[in-house]
């Protein structure tokens, strides 16, 4: 367990040094969310009770937007660099690089979104920072994450990755996304928990249901 842990930390902390160095991935996701935000801004000019109605859709657009560009930018610099190759090669579980890799794509995602809360309260006047609003970007990012990366891993082997990866991603994290938008839309709106809480759970079972299988057939996918 210790091996693993030491594994899954050391690529963790290759990809963080290396975005540190580079600030390739997350400039990119942040500048990919921001355009997005502004677009929505001009383009959609609401008054301020359909801006709250709307917001946990546009948010979650951006997000999902921003993410897959992060997940093909992540996994194509691996590829590109030989470093998937080598990851690969090292005498360690499979598991512990696939996890390694989520970790890694989810806190660049986590740190998008901290960014971006602030600022489309900013643009829209519309509180959406609350503990709940943070619970569902977590449940939602994890779930979003754990099949991104597996399914990055599938796409970056082919020649048209940028093209293969969303059309493989989006059919499979529509509970996701659909999830996430009413829950969110639920806390914004200020809705009984009763309501909010077969989003959550669908949210829940979502990310175990889909961690379980990605563990189980990421070997597979990236034998392939």
């Amino acid at each position: 367990m210790r091996s693993f842990l030491r594994a899954l930390w050391a690529i963790v902390w290759k990809d963080l040094a290396a975005e540190l160095r580079s600030r390739e991935l997350l400039s990119a996701m942040l500048v990919f969310a921001l355009l997005v935000i502004l677009i929505f801004y001009f383009a959609l000019e609401l008054d301020p009770g359909t801006r709250q109605k709307v917001a946990s859709g546009v948010l979650w657009v951006t997000f999902v937007f921003a993410g897959t560009l992060g997940l093909n930018r992540s996994m194509a610099m691996e590829k590109d660099r030989g470093c998937l190759d080598g990851l690969l090669l090292a005498p360690v579980d499979r598991s512990a690089i696939y996890f390694g890799k989520t970790l890694g794509n989810l806190i660049f995602m986590l740190i998008v979104e901290a960014i971006i809360l602030p600022v489309y309260s900013i643009f829209y006047n519309t509180n959406v920072i609350s503990p709940g609003m943070i619970a569902i970007a977590l449940l939602g990012s994890i779930g979003y994450v754990v099949v991104g990366t597996l399914l990055s891993s599938m796409a970056v082997q082919t020649r048209t990755r940028d093209v293969l990866l969303p059309i493989l991603l989006f059919p499979v994290i529509i509970p996701v996304f659909i999830a996430s938008v009413k829950a969110s839309s639920g806390f914004l709106q200020g809705l009984q928990m009763s309501e909010i809480w077969p989003w959550m759970n669908l949210l829940i079972v979502y990310d175990v249901i889909f961690t379980a299988i990605a563990f189980m057939v990421f070997d597979y996918v990236v034998e392939e």
